[in-house]
């Protein structure tokens, strides 16, 4: 049951973080209520699976000039340029928000996009989705404990 639990929450949070739409913080908040995992060990599991989802993106944003004009491309054009602008004029710092639901994911593909370099990418991104998993145990666990 526990590394069920650990891939559950795992894919939940990898899924999220790429473009396809996707929550992980009910599924983290679920499995924190059940108690049959501990907070630090989902919390981490979230945590390296929301990145790895986001560096997906980012690689992605790499590869965005050959993909962006073609119709199964996940994200609106529109979606694009503003995300683009809005990490233009706020540079890397934007990745902070790079857990918001609308904008985050694509401020992580215009970060790739954009060649922002993997190592920054990797360190700001960690902190935003770590601080919002943080955030989401926080509230869940004085409900259940």
């Amino acid at each position: 049951m526990l590394l069920l639990s650990l891939w559950g929450m795992f894919l939940s949070a990898f899924i999220a973080a790429t473009l396809f739409p996707a929550q992980s913080e009910l599924v983290l908040a679920g499995l924190l209520a059940a108690g049959d995992v501990p907070p630090v060990w989902l919390i981490g599991v979230a945590t390296c699976g929301n990145v790895l989802g986001s560096v997906v993106n980012w690689g992605l944003g790499r590869a965005c000039h050959r993909f962006s004009g073609r119709r199964w491309f996940p994200v609106r054009p529109d979606a694009l340029e503003r995300a683009s602008n809005w990490y233009r004029r706020y540079g890397r710092w934007s990745l902070l928000l790079s857990w918001a639901p609308v904008i985050g994911d694509p401020l992580t593909l215009a970060a790739g996009l954009l060649k922002e370099p993997l190592t920054s990418f990797l360190l700001l991104v960690t902190v935003a989705k770590l601080g919002r998993y943080l955030a989401v145990a926080g509230v869940t666990l004085p409900f259940v404990g």
